[in-house]
């Protein structure tokens, strides 16, 4: 079910070009919210959480990033650049490694790399802006059914019993997703499965009615590049 709008080959070969690659441990941070930004990153294989701690101490995932990717690249052409969100590794991962400088003067220099970058960065923000809307607008129990239908959109498998989402996740995983407690998400997966809507195992969801979780929240059909988690 995967329809990703892919970061353009041109901006991929500046990264793999440039030879410098960095692997990081299962757990650790790529980068953290605050620290200064002097490098942007391209996803060689493993998969990355980026996410933010909101003012009471939750945590809001936005993304789950994986190989082809391209993060960090909120600090462009800013000089004194910090990070404005954290990357955790959350399986083994090796990045390609671009300095921002780097990056700032090619992109001056190209005008149709750029209008490529720019093409790829507003799909990100569409992205974004669905995820807020979603959050603002349906509350703990929208957000979480909106959050489903985008791990779906990503991550869906085809089984007998209906789409298998092939990520294993937590329930607080989930939360911070939705910017909401565990509890809370406990309560609303136990509502769902009750009435037949979703089913877990070992982590693993699969989603048995995703029509009900569309019209619940009224969903918009948006096109599947822009509805996902990644």
């Amino acid at each position: 079910m995967s329809e990703n709008v892919e970061v353009p080959s041109g901006i991929k070969q500046l990264f793999i070009e440039k030879k410098s690659v960095r692997t990081l441990k299962k757990g650790r941070f790529l980068f953290q919210e605050g620290k200064a930004a002097h490098e942007l990153y391209l996803i060689k294989s493993g998969r990355v959480q980026i996410s933010k701690v909101i003012p009471d101490g939750r945590e809001l995932s936005l993304r789950i990033c994986s190989t082809d990717d391209v993060i960090g690249e909120l600090t462009l052409f800013s000089k004194e650049a910090y990070y404005m969100l954290s990357a955790k590794i959350l399986e083994d991962t090796t990045v390609y490694v671009l300095p921002k400088e780097l990056f700032e003067e090619t992109l001056s220099q190209n005008g149709d790399l750029t209008i490529q970058w720019l093409k790829w960065i507003q799909i990100q923000n569409q992205q974004n802006q669905t995820k807020f809307r979603d959050l603002i607008l349906h509350g703990k129990k929208g957000a979480l059914y909106s959050t489903l239908i985008r791990m779906t959109n990503t991550y869906g498998k085809a089984v007998n019993a209906g789409i298998l989402i092939d990520l294993p996740l937590t329930n607080q995983e989930l939360a911070n997703f939705c910017g909401s407690s565990r509890e809370v998400v406990n309560r609303l997966l136990g509502d769902l499965k009750k009435d037949d809507v979703l089913m877990s195992e070992k982590g693993y969801i699969t989603i048995l009615d995703l029509d009900y979780l569309k019209n619940e929240i009224d969903c918009e059909n948006c096109p599947v590049s822009i509805c996902r988690i990644d």
